[in-house]
């Protein structure tokens, strides 16, 4: 049995509008505290068929842009100690399938980070569409998922004299999109 839209969004494909999307991440650091930082989006498509099963999402994102408001930290992600962004450019996600959690949905789908492909499931939320003041159709949806970073071959930490690591192994992840239907 096909499942049903979300109320008010129309099928067509949407283009992640990068100026009005965010991809944000933190992580436990030294136990005590989080670290949060963003990483450019370059490009995405939301491809909305007539019901959930014939839907699709794709994203990348740009590792080289990570912004965590230090930028020795942010050249020390970038490094081979952690996802090597010279090697590995981009973050991928490719779904490979949607469907209804109550309210909300998931997107199960690969995500590609240091060149480690893992399966991922991404809470969502959808936040409706507007038209925006230049005639655009848009769709916003929030999503959320946490990974294991040493899933993804990312490593690196270093052992704190109280005991425990610096750097923890859960990193949550969230994405604030808006997208763009095309014309």
């Amino acid at each position: 049995m096909a499942t049903s839209l979300p109320a008010g969004l129309t099928t067509g494909t949407y283009d992640l509008d990068p100026s009005h999307t965010t991809a944000a991440f933190s992580v436990r650091h030294a136990g005590i505290a989080k670290v949060r930082g963003t990483i450019g989006v370059a490009s995405g498509t939301i491809t909305v068929g007539e019901d959930l099963e014939s839907s699709s999402v794709t994203a990348e994102l740009d590792a080289e842009s990570v912004n965590t408001g230090d930028a020795g930290r942010d050249g020390h992600l970038k490094s081979a100690d952690f996802w090597h962004a010279e090697e590995n450019p981009a973050w991928i996600f490719t779904s490979t399938g949607i469907r209804p959690d109550g309210d909300a949905y998931i997107i199960s789908g690969d995500l590609t980070i240091n060149g480690v492909t893992k399966g991922v499931e991404l809470e969502t939320e959808f936040a409706g569409t507007a038209k925006d003041p230049f005639g655009n159709d848009r769709a916003g949806f929030e999503a959320n998922l946490e990974i294991s970073r040493k899933e993804f071959g990312l490593t690196w930490n270093a052992s704190l004299e109280t005991g425990g690591f610096l750097v923890g192994e859960k990193v949550k992840i969230t994405l604030d999109v808006s997208a763009i239907a095309k014309a």
